[in-house]
């Protein structure tokens, strides 16, 4: 049975702008699932409903069998939000401001738990020290250490490493992995393409408020991927013959590269022919090989696609 199960979702603001439809998706339990999307796509609004911050027009929401809705307690209780805004109370301490909300969910105080997770995020020396005096970087850690606090069993990040440093970022993917391994469901929404191809077991891509795809990473690269496939000339080209001007080639490297970019969809490759119809013009080449293209490029072709179709 999927930890969050998603049906029929939809959101409607008063104002009458509809920020999700009809939105069907189920999270595994154990999982890293990246939610890509542009601004605006919903990725936010969906977190919410899911937490229980703004209520949903219609559908329903299951957070590890319980209804967010009509049995609200027990469904936060088993999730961790790490929201995008920086909000803390300033003059509170490290050590406190975490205790505190683990103490919001009923829990006892559990020294130990709030030692590993403040270890892990850089943060135990840090301890005694007030909010307002951290930089931004350790406010988003301060933030991920409250959402541990009471152990959730689903981790939601949102945006989570929007304009943060590269130390951090690693550090966070290093303890996604570890909460991962303890068993934990993790849930992230996020901007940067690398953070999803480094991180994620699925990703779902979202636009305009529906949810266009879920696929496992390795599977949608190579159901949506393009590949390119890169000759390495004997002799340089000024120009590509107009016989093979069907294959669409570009030159490159000072024309001592005759690149190829082909779908991986396709029934046909179409490289059999290319390489015969080079023979016939006497390119030789010393060398080829061919290159996967990336999950961003894949993100940027659909939602080229959404634009062309709207």
């Amino acid at each position: 049975m999927p930890i969050i199960s998603i049906s029929k979702l939809s959101k409607t603001y008063t104002s009458g702008f509809t920020a999700l439809r009809d939105i069907d998706l189920a999270v595994e339990r154990g999982e890293i699932f990246a939610l890509l999307g542009p601004n605006g796509a919903g990725k936010s609004t969906l977190i919410n409903i899911v937490c229980g911050i703004v209520t949903a027009s219609s559908g329903t929401v299951l957070v590890d069998g319980h209804d967010i809705g009509a049995d609200y307690r027990a469904a936060r209780r088993v999730i961790g939000l790490v929201p995008q805004e920086l909000t803390t109370d300033a003059f509170e301490t490290v050590l406190n401001t975490v205790n505190f909300s683990r103490g919001l969910f009923g829990l006892k105080p559990d020294a130990g738990h709030i030692e590993r997770i403040l270890r892990a995020l850089s943060l135990w020396d840090k301890r005694d020290s007030r909010l307002m005096t951290l930089s931004g970087g350790m406010k988003r850690r301060v933030l991920i250490a409250k959402a541990l606090s009471h152990e959730p069993r689903v981790l939601f990040l949102d945006e989570p490493t929007a304009g943060v440093d590269v130390e951090l970022r690693q550090d966070m993917w290093r303890l996604v992995r570890d909460l991962r391994q303890q068993g934990v469901t993790v849930i992230l929404t996020t901007h940067y393409i690398e953070e999803a191809e480094e991180m994620a077991d699925r990703i779902g891509v979202i636009r305009r408020g529906e949810i266009i795809l879920v696929e496992e990473k390795a599977a949608l690269m190579r159901k949506l991927g393009r590949k390119q496939l890169i000759l390495h000339l004997q002799q340089p080209l000024a120009a590509v013959p107009p016989d093979l001007a069907d294959y669409e080639l570009a030159l490159a490297g000072e024309g001592r590269e005759l690149v190829y970019t082909y779908d991986t969809r396709a029934e046909r490759t179409g490289i059999t022919g290319l390489l015969t119809g080079l023979s016939a013009a006497g390119i030789r080449f010393n060398d080829l090989h061919t290159e996967q293209s990336s999950l961003e490029d894949i993100f940027v072709g659909l939602v080229r696609e959404e634009r062309v179709q709207a």
